[in-house]
């Protein structure tokens, strides 16, 4: 591994003990920021199976064993919760979504310099290593990216990899913090973090799952066996611990809900459903909730879904797109961040449709002056090699 000359890296201490761990979050209470990040393991369950926390602070690198026999992880948890200390990560969402299922409530104080590197222009979802190699000039080691953090013992190597994620960070945030600061950005960033915030945004609502699947029928019994049974398979992921479509996949669930069986015998001619399953536990859970969705009377059953309304321009999501690009530039800030497709599909079709994009500095940026532009209140044209708005 490669690193700045300039920088000071403190070595990694392993952490294989509660009273270490108690001690460390000590000391990294009495800092204003600590940079955190995880290694885990998901393959084969539905909750992620934590094995490695790494932790900053000035003066060290805490590497913890979270399988370490005895090591109690909840002493983590008066760092985890004080509002005095920024807690800062890296694409957070799969870090918080582990803290959230272990401590039962996420960090508080939180900074994703993946986002904030969106915010400061460094294109979407801007990875890592290129952002460490922008702002540091340092080189993260790649090859244990796919380590098992499952094995013990952890390797010196590993321990290495781990500790550099979080030591990196810590310069990748203070100089996004000192920019934003500067171009008076940072609440953009904070707007951001009421999102993952929010347990809302790990915790899907079982019910309302079946949405995803987008099925291509109007029968409200067979949506309401769909809704019934992929609500279902969520609560017994979790009680089994199995990743969803390892225990039913999702063009399975689209077969039962359209012949809904009534016998494990039926159950098991399904595809992807063998006898075992169909016989045990599962099986027999899974047809009590199809009876129980068959039974459901009608007003109880759900909407078939909407039929797609009209079409957009493709002249006006193109010239919207434009637009997007153009404001982009203008403000350093990543397109995706501004606008998804969705948002532009909708912009172009509805009159103010309720969409991140017409909401808070999102609006103030781009939003309206996309409406404007719809309106034709204002034109583009082109100065030298920029794009410019024409006020009409």
């Amino acid at each position: 591994m490669v690193r700045p000359a300039r920088a000071r890296f403190p070595d990694p201490q392993l952490i294989t003990t509660t009273d270490a761990l108690a001690a460390v979050v000590d000391r990294l209470r009495a800092e204003p920021y600590v940079t955190i990040d995880t290694e885990f393991v998901r393959e084969r369950t539905y909750w992620p199976e934590l094995c490695v926390v790494q932790l900053a602070g000035e003066r060290e690198v805490a590497i913890v064993d979270a399988q370490a026999e005895g090591l109690d992880l909840q002493v983590l948890a008066p760092l985890l919760d004080d509002q005095a200390v920024v807690k800062v990560f890296h694409a957070a969402r799969q870090d918080l979504e582990i803290f959230l299922y272990k401590f039962g409530r996420l960090p508080t104080s939180l900074f994703d310099t993946q986002v904030a590197a969106m915010v400061a222009g460094f294109g979407d979802q801007v990875g890592y290593d290129s952002l460490v190699s922008s702002l540091t000039g340092g080189q993260i080691d790649k090859a244990h990216r796919f380590s098992d953090w499952s094995r013990r013992p952890l390797s010196a190597a590993q321990i290495t990899y781990a500790a550099a994620d979080v030591t990196y960070l810590r310069e990748v945030y203070v100089k996004l913090r000192d920019r934003l600061g500067r171009e008076d950005r940072l609440d953009w960033v904070g707007q951001e973090m009421a999102y993952l915030s929010d347990p809302a945004t790990f915790r899907p609502d079982p019910d309302t799952l079946w949405e995803r699947l987008r099925p291509r029928t109007g029968n409200r019994r067979m949506l309401g066996v769909l809704r019934a049974i992929a609500a279902w398979r969520e609560r017994e992921a979790q009680r089994v611990n199995v990743p969803r479509q390892r225990l039913l996949k999702d063009e399975s669930l689209l077969e039962i809900a359209a012949t809904a069986p009534d016998s494990a015998a039926t159950l098991a001619t399904m595809r992807g459903v063998s006898r075992g399953f169909a016989e045990g536990k599962s099986g027999a859970g899974l047809l009590e909730a199809i009876a129980a969705a068959q039974s459901l009377p009608e007003d109880a059953l759900p909407a078939a879904p909407r039929k797609d309304g009209p079409r957009p321009s493709p002249a006006l999501v193109s010239l919207l797109k434009v637009l997007l690009a153009a404001k982009s530039e203008q403000h350093d800030v990543a397109p995706k961040l501004l606008a998804s497709s969705e948002d532009i599909d909708r912009l172009a079709v509805e009159d103010e449709p309720a969409i991140p994009a017409l909401a808070g500095w999102r609006r103030t940026v781009f939003g309206d002056d996309a409406l404007a532009l719809k309106a034709g209140r204002i034109s583009l044209g082109v100065d030298g090699r920029r794009i410019r708005l024409i006020a009409r």
